[in-house]
C-alpha cells in the first residue's frame, strides 16, 4: 500500500496519467497518448510515449495501477493494458479535491520575441505574430473538433468543458496577436498603443 510520503512525492505527470485512467477504461500506452493529445495538450501538455510508460511503471509500483497482457485480433504481438486500482482511484480523487492549485506559468515564445523587438525589424515581428495567429486558430479548430467528437461520451462531460475553455483561450490568443500587430503598426508610426504621439 502506498504511504502518504509516496503519495505526496508523485509528480504532476503521474497524476495526469492516473487521471486518464480514472475514466474507467483499460488503456494501453498508445491509448493514453491519444487521449492526452485530445484533451491534456490544450491546457497542460501532452506527455511523450516515454514519459507515459515511465509514469505507468511508477503508478504500478505505487499500487495505483495494474496491468495485463492482452492478445491482439490482428495477429500482431500482444499489448499491455493498464487499469486504475481502487487505491489509485482513492488517491487521485483526494489529489483532485485537496491538492493546492498552482497558478499557471506562462511561457510565451512570441511575447519573448516581442520583448526583444528592438533587435528585430518590424516585419520580422509581424511574421512571428502572424505565425502565432495561425497556430492559435489551428488549435482553436482542433479543440472544437475534439469537443464535437466527445459530446456523446457521458464520461467525458468535464473534459469536453475543458475543450470549450481551450476554444475560447486560443480564440483570445489569436485576437491578442491581431491587437499586437496593430500596436506594432502604431509604434512604427510614432504612436503608443493608445493612439498618442510619441516623442517631443
Amino acid at each position: 500500500m502506498a504511504d502518504e510520503t509516496n503519495e505526496r512525492a508523485l509528480p504532476a505527470t503521474s497524476w495526469a496519467v492516473l487521471g486518464l485512467l480514472s475514466f474507467g477504461e483499460e488503456l494501453s500506452g498508445y491509448d493514453l497518448k491519444k487521449w492526452s493529445d485530445r484533451s491534456l495538450r490544450f491546457f497542460y501538455w501532452s506527455p511523450s510515449f516515454s514519459q507515459i510508460y515511465s509514469e505507468l511503471k511508477r503508478l504500478e509500483k505505487s499500487g495505483y495501477a495494474s496491468s495485463r497482457m492482452v492478445a491482439q485480433d490482428t495477429g500482431t504481438r500482444d499489448k499491455r493494458v493498464y487499469r486504475i486500482t481502487d487505491e489509485g482511484m482513492t488517491a487521485v480523487r483526494e489529489w483532485a479535491r485537496e491538492a493546492p492549485v498552482d497558478p499557471p506559468v506562462l511561457k510565451h515564445g512570441p511575447m519573448l520575441r516581442l520583448w526583444l523587438g528592438h533587435l528585430l525589424e518590424p516585419e520580422q515581428m509581424r511574421e512571428v505574430l502572424g505565425r502565432h495567429q495561425e497556430f492559435a486558430e489551428q488549435m482553436r479548430r482542433r479543440a472544437v473538433a475534439d469537443a464535437e467528437a466527445a459530446k456523446d461520451e457521458s464520461a467525458w462531460a468535464y473534459p469536453t468543458l475543458t475543450l470549450r475553455w481551450a476554444e475560447r483561450y486560443y480564440a483570445s490568443e489569436r485576437d491578442l496577436a491581431a491587437a499586437m500587430l496593430d500596436d506594432i503598426d502604431a509604434l512604427a508610426a510614432g504612436r503608443d498603443g493608445r493612439g498618442r504621439t510619441l516623442g517631443p
